[in-house]
């Protein structure tokens, strides 16, 4: 992005210009500010506190001419100093609007001095502190009846919202805005200035709002059984027959939630919700939405074909739609389901790990064009001299008629690369490579590399179902590396770390972080066998239960003793991301029949009556709850297979592999090992190596069919009902 330059005294020590408008610095951050200034060689023209942090967003922001700072007392005690509104933006730094917004307004010297003179400006990253983002969030739902990024909330000094918002253009009239940044910042600091009384009513108006909305009320009465049905006939009357997912547009790959429906298809027998699955994984894979060259997902499509994607790609979007495919490969044992869960994975280890084995979260939709100006979705479109000039003359004509390049181009003159059909790829042979070599020449877009536990959580769970299903021991490895990062480098006195950047780690860890991860260890476990997962994954939760639990049931998203704010959230409706009262609601289940331990299934039978009525009055907002529901509901198979090395499970795995089984626990463990095991889960007690061949044993509620050394047996053993012993 364009930075003025710093000028350079004749000492040899780099200060910046003063912010228009600011009050000076305290020495003592302005003398921080120039330490840190001094390795970085040619200069912008201004700094601002931001410099001093480590997230990548609040960097990119650091040479604003705005006197940003980051969260904390120190901001709000000036505000209360000064008499002055706080002006509160929150965004993240792959966020092509946050990149907008800072071009249009927060690069502006002249709005800059307006922002400087009236109010304290904050800048939050949402990754790095998602509780501040859940309170302001519901500030600007109330305002606006949606929501998004960069989120915009002019606050009182006592950290209240009295007006909130999105993006702004900068000024009346653009891009057909009434009004723009620049009157609203006028007009707001005017109404605090001449009516504090209004501005104090409308606070405490949106406060009891956001403490409404964050905190539901709970019951004792579980959901019903009927309400998976209700949620599976809501998303039939929504769906798009021609393109899959939910008719309209935008369209979100979260938006119609693949695995209920697989579920609800394998609980009811309906094959019309398969067919509903099938067709959604389909479009997407043949869609811009899908990276054709690079592998991988963007975040969303802008049109109801999923051509035009929003190009960020994030690394939560990936690792769940690598499970959605592996889980429908097994389901429909498609082999493209498969490739393309191989194609998501095969860009995750490639361009999104780091040298430990963590994931980073993000890149960016923007990169630099001819010009060097930013522009979105450069890196990843192609004209039709661009196909001639990397695949050649002859080869030309066929792979742009497989990818749908034109000469008019389906993006502001440029081709989407996009394919009728995914088996289509097949007749492009090597082209795609090439293509890849050629696109990686060009500037690349900006990658966030700050690691995130939770979504390395699942990821973690990606790797270990494909090692699963897929056959691909690689996969575990891999999962088994990035676990270890977290366990080691992300952990401190027992308590996870919600981030890390540059090898430093920070934040207290939030719910998100803990029920991920902990379902990520639990299939890592049920992938290698290792205790080790398990006993890591039990001791986690118990964390959970100390600091995070709800004795009415569920769970808050920040610990007991966080920092807090104006609401302490329980939120049970997904987003982009599952909830992680969801996700954690389903590792209670799945611990409780690891470890015949009753409290789990009471504990998250409390946290499903604590939803209850969110659920039975929005079952479609909750659909990653309703697979723990499902699984409640039904009799989970209890798989033990006792071995006598770590290889002789094979045959029988095969057999796993080729059974969709949702609702499952998978124990594979070496006979030396039995003793130990039975001390975590009872359910081994007694099993051993018959005739010492390896010995599948299948059970539900703990009454197991007859033993079987006979992996035929065994398959059929899987889709039976237990009849006892």
């Amino acid at each position: 992005m364009p930075f003025a330059s710093f000028f350079i005294l004749a000492t040899g020590l780099a200060y910046a210009a003063p912010l228009p408008g600011a009050t000076p610095m305290p020495p003592e951050i302005a003398r921080r500010l120039e330490r840190a200034s001094r390795p970085l060689g040619a200069q912008p023209r201004y700094t601002n506190r931001l410099a001093l942090e480590s997230s990548p967003y609040l960097r990119q922001h650091a040479h604003n001419p705005v006197n940003w700072y980051p969260w904390g007392d120190e901001a709000f005690e000036a505000a209360r100093r000064l008499s002055r509104p706080v002006l509160l933006s929150i965004g993240y730094s792959t966020c092509h609007w946050c990149h907008v917004m800072e071009e249009e307004s927060f690069e502006d010297a002249a709005i800059a001095g307006v922002m400087n003179e009236n109010y304290v400006a904050i800048k939050v990253d949402r990754e790095e502190r998602p509780d501040i983002d859940a309170v302001y969030m519901s500030a600007v739902q109330s305002f606006t009846g949606g929501g998004g990024w960069p989120m915009t909330v002019w606050l009182t000094p006592d950290r209240r919202p009295f007006f909130a918002g999105t993006y702004f253009p900068a000024h009346d009239g653009d891009r057909g805005a009434r009004r723009g940044f620049l009157s609203l910042l006028n007009e707001l600091k005017k109404t605090y200035d001449a009516d504090p009384a209004r501005v104090a009513e409308r606070a405490e108006q949106i406060v009891q709002a956001i403490r409404a909305e964050l905190a539901p009320a709970s019951s004792s009465n579980l959901p019903s059984v009927n309400v998976l049905d209700e949620a599976a006939a809501q998303l039939q009357r929504g769906f798009d027959d021609s393109q899959g997912g939910l008719r309209g547009a935008p369209k979100f790959p979260s938006s119609l939630p693949i695995r209920f429906l697989l579920r609800q298809a394998y609980r009811t027998g309906h094959a019309e919700f398969l067919q509903m699955a099938e067709l959604t994984l389909s479009r997407m894979a043949a869609g811009g939405i899908h990276d054709q060259i690079g592998g991988g997902f963007h975040r969303y499509a802008t049109d109801a074909a999923w051509r035009v994607p929003h190009f960020e790609k994030m690394l939560y979007d990936n690792a769940l739609l690598a499970v959605d495919y592996l889980e429908a490969y097994q389901a429909t044992h498609r082999a493209e389901f498969a490739d393309i869960a191989r194609d998501i994975l095969h860009y995750a280890r490639r361009d999104m790990r780091g040298s430990e084995g963590a994931f980073y979260a993000a890149t960016d939709a923007d990169s630099s064009g001819p010009d060097g100006h930013r522009e979105e979705g450069r890196f990843f479109t192609w004209t039709q001299a661009e196909i001639e000039q990397t695949v050649g003359r002859h080869r030309a004509p066929l792979v742009q008629r497989v990818f749908g390049v034109t000469s008019q181009g389906n993006f502001e003159g440029r081709s989407i690369l996009h394919v009728a059909d995914f088996s289509d790829l097949a007749k492009v042979g090597d082209a795609r490579e090439r293509l890849y070599r050629a696109r990686a020449t060009r500037p690349a877009p900006l990658r966030d590399e700050k690691i995130l536990a939770s979504w390395n959580g699942l990821m973690i769970s990606a790797l270990a179902k494909a090692a699963l299903i897929l056959g691909d021991r690689s996969y575990a490895a891999d999962a088994a590396r990035a676990a270890d990062f977290i366990l080691t480098k992300m952990r401190k006195n027992g308590r996870l770390l919600h981030s890390a950047k540059e090898g430093v780690a920070a934040h207290d860890a939030y719910l998100d972080d803990y029920a991920f991860f902990i379902s990520g260890l639990i299939d890592l476990y049920e992938s290698t066998g290792e205790p080790r997962w398990l006993t890591e994954a039990i001791a986690l939760d118990a964390v959970l239960a100390q600091h995070y639990e709800d004795a009415n049931g569920g769970f808050f998203l920040a610990a007991d003793d966080a920092e807090k704010l104006l609401a302490r959230e329980k939120g049970g409706r997904d987003g982009a991301e599952p909830s992680g009262n969801s996700v954690e609601v389903e590792n209670l289940l799945r611990l409780g029949t690891f470890t015949s331990d009753d409290r789990y299934r009471e504990r998250a039978e409390r946290a499903l009556g604590s939803f209850s009525a969110m659920i039975e009055s929005t079952p479609t907002a909750m659909s990653c709850m309703l697979l723990a529901l499902d699984y409640l509901f039904d009799s989970p198979k209890e798989i033990v297979l006792v071995t006598s090395d770590a290889t002789d499970a094979e045959p029988f795995l095969a057999k796993l592999r080729e059974t969709f089984l949702p609702n499952r626990i998978l124990v594979v463990v070496p006979t030396l090992q039995l003793p130990a095991l039975a001390r975590i889960v009872p359910l081994v007690e007694g099993k051993s190596l018959r005739q010492g061949k390896p010995t599948a044993y299948v059970c539900e509620r703990r009454i197991c069919q007859l033993p079987t050394t006979d992996p035929e047996v065994f398959a059929k053993q899987l889709i039976q009902h237990a009849k006892g012993d």
